[in-house]
């Protein structure tokens, strides 16, 4: 069992990886700034690895073959994920930016 939940976390990082590439067209590296840390290529890779190991212990995978394409998918899912965090994100800076708006132009009736 060990040796699949490596062979997951090793494969579905590796999807992650690619994701990274397919989206940015590049490796991104990881920086800090004053407020923030950005994690870069290696936030794809985390979230496709755990996925991957997550959905490889839920499915009880018996064989490598299996291990080889749960892996596969659950990092793709990775970065699904993600892009679903992104769109809250962006949603909550929209949403923010209307109730200013609305805050300056409403007046005493």
């Amino acid at each position: 069992m060990l040796e699949n939940i490596l062979f997951a976390m090793l494969i579905g990082g590796f999807v992650g990886m690619a994701g990274h590439v397919r989206k940015r067209g590049k490796i991104i590296k990881p920086r800090k700034t004053k407020k923030f840390i950005y994690l870069g290529f290696l936030e794809e890779v985390i979230m496709g690895a755990l996925a991957a190991v997550l959905l490889v212990i839920s499915s009880e995978a018996d064989s490598l073959l299996r291990v080889l394409f749960i892996s596969i998918m659950a990092g793709f899912g990775g970065d699904a994920i993600l892009r679903g965090l992104e769109f809250i994100r962006s949603d909550r800076l929209n949403q923010e930016r209307e109730d200013i708006g609305n805050e300056k132009t409403n007046t005493l009736q």
